[in-house]
């Protein structure tokens, strides 16, 4: 019986490049989809099924999903300075343009958690569910997983909070940081994520996937600090907007300024997994917890993910 072939796009950000890892374990032909430019970001043993092509560019997509099965739909364009949401829903009808046109059976997205129901969405969250809109009215079947943080070691989320934690021993907390969200850790995300191309099911799927803990950037900054051994004082303040944490960001880590802003900008609201069914499909993992997640990333090979480009998380 074929192997179904399968493609990643993103895979030079975080979770494409630990999903291209992660399914180096199994015997299904990977692929991945990166622009011309990107492809010397690529690990060298990750380079052996190259397709070059750029989702911005409709004609760059007329060959690259031939022959293939199941596809992960990873691209992020958070790091854009204005027009990332125009960006977003342009890679996505080019996407979905040129896979249907291919024959792609499956298209796997993970999206982020956010209440749908809700009028005044941030940009970022906005557009990730506008995204998971136009991917199911492809016509290809979708498998959507809904996360909060991602705790790893290449997260920008997490790669956040160690910033902050290792630089800064006094630390002012504006309200955002006490906003209640369900981090999971990244190898319970892979593990999501390669699970999925299994599943037996001729339907769209959306699934909610957090780890065992809902806590807040706060809790998470506290655990961090203590767990690198590190004598840090947090003073809550009620002000603060997120312009302003972005202009604190920047004098800290300077590189995720600008996307951490728009991060900032969707902690709204809390991020938390409201039903089951996650759980119920996928009986075989267990998420960790938040202590668990923040040892696991310190224990992880640091990925060194450039902020350009399309990326993704």
């Amino acid at each position: 019986m074929r192997k179904e072939n399968i493609l990643i796009t993103g895979a030079t950000g975080y979770i494409g490049h630990s999903l291209v890892q992660r399914l180096t374990e199994t015997n299904f032909p990977v692929h991945c989809l990166v622009r011309e430019e990107s492809v010397e970001k690529l690990d060298p043993k990750d380079k052996t099924n190259i397709r070059i092509g750029d989702l911005l560019d409709a004609e760059s997509l007329s060959s690259v999903f031939k022959g293939i099965d199941i596809v992960y739909y990873l691209v992020h364009n958070l790091d854009k300075k204005d027009n990332f949401e125009q960006l977003e829903k342009k890679a996505a009808i080019n996407f979905v343009t040129a896979a249907k046109k291919a024959g792609v059976k499956r298209i796997i997205y993970l999206g982020a958690l956010g209440n749908p129901e809700e009028k005044d969405l941030s940009p970022h969250l906005k557009s990730r569910k506008e995204v998971g809109e136009i991917l199911r009215g492809s016509g290809i079947q979708v498998i959507e997983f809904q996360a909060s943080i991602i705790i790893g070691s290449g997260s920008l989320s997490f790669e956040m909070v160690r910033a902050l934690s290792e630089r800064l021993p006094v630390m002012i907390m504006p309200k955002w940081v006490s906003v209640l969200a369900q981090p999971i850790c990244i190898r319970d995300v892979l593990e999501y994520l390669v699970q999925s191309i299994y599943l037996e099911t001729k339907n769209n799927e959306v699934f909610q996937i957090g780890g065992r803990d809902r806590v807040t950037y706060k809790d998470l900054i506290s655990t961090y600090s203590i767990k690198r051994g590190l004598k840090r004082l947090l003073i809550p303040v009620p002000v603060l907007t997120p312009g302003l944490s972005s202009l604190w960001l920047a004098l800290i880590t300077p590189l995720y300024a600008r996307v951490g802003r728009k991060l900032i900008e969707s902690i709204k609201s809390p991020t938390i997994v409201q039903d089951r069914l996650a759980s119920s499909v996928f009986p075989n993992i267990h998420p960790m917890g938040m202590e668990e997640s923040i040892e696991y990333a310190l224990r992880e090979k640091p990925i060194d993910i450039k902020i350009q480009g399309q990326q993704a998380y």
